[in-house]
């Protein structure tokens, strides 16, 4: 286990908390939600910043977790993990913003199993299914960028789809959060 000390509870707290919040603010702020989506996917800011995050969360778990039979690679995959940021930063242009969000979902992905892992709570299978949706937008918008671009404009040019989209995270979040706090 990589991160040994993760509680259930707390962990389906702030991730229940988190989607209640974000998806409040855009059903009760739309245009400003909608304007900052958009320009997310080609934002060279964002992009940098989420791979700077990237990198040094990928750095810790390589310098941290057991590697087992390769850990005499422990100081060459830290040095990969530096090389391969810099160079994707670097030349990986289009869409860095989409391709560094996807990889910090698939990290983000792993500590939400591991909270769930071997626990007898009914509920830890809303943050099972929560991180598994994390970990397959992650992959396929690392793979294929421009899908985030189309998702948010799907979701702009229909106030009904946006509206069911927020509602649809508030009620999962209150949901996952609710049943935290009453376990």
């Amino acid at each position: 286990m990589i991160y040994p000390h993760l509680d259930l509870r707390l962990v389906s707290l702030i991730s229940g908390i988190w989607l209640v919040l974000t998806h409040a603010f855009g059903l009760l702020r739309p245009g400003v939600s909608q304007q900052w989506l958009r320009k997310l996917p080609r934002s060279k800011p964002a992009g940098a910043f989420l791979l700077v995050v990237d990198a040094l969360w990928a750095f810790m778990m390589v310098s941290t977790m057991d590697l087992g039979e390769f850990t005499y690679l422990r100081t060459v995959l830290q040095v990969v993990v530096v090389v391969s940021t810099f160079l994707t930063w670097r030349y990986v242009d289009e869409f860095l913003a989409v391709r560094a969000l996807g990889i910090f979902l698939l990290l983000l992905a792993e500590p939400l199993v591991e909270a769930a892992f071997l626990r007898p709570e009914t509920y830890r299978l809303l943050l099972v299914i929560w991180a598994y949706a994390l970990a397959s937008l992650g992959m396929v918008w690392v793979g294929v960028p421009y899908i985030l671009r189309d998702q948010i404009e799907l979701l702009r040019r229909s106030k009904a789809a946006w509206g069911a989209a927020m509602a649809g995270g508030v009620l999962y979040g209150g949901l996952l959060a609710g049943c935290a706090l009453l376990h």
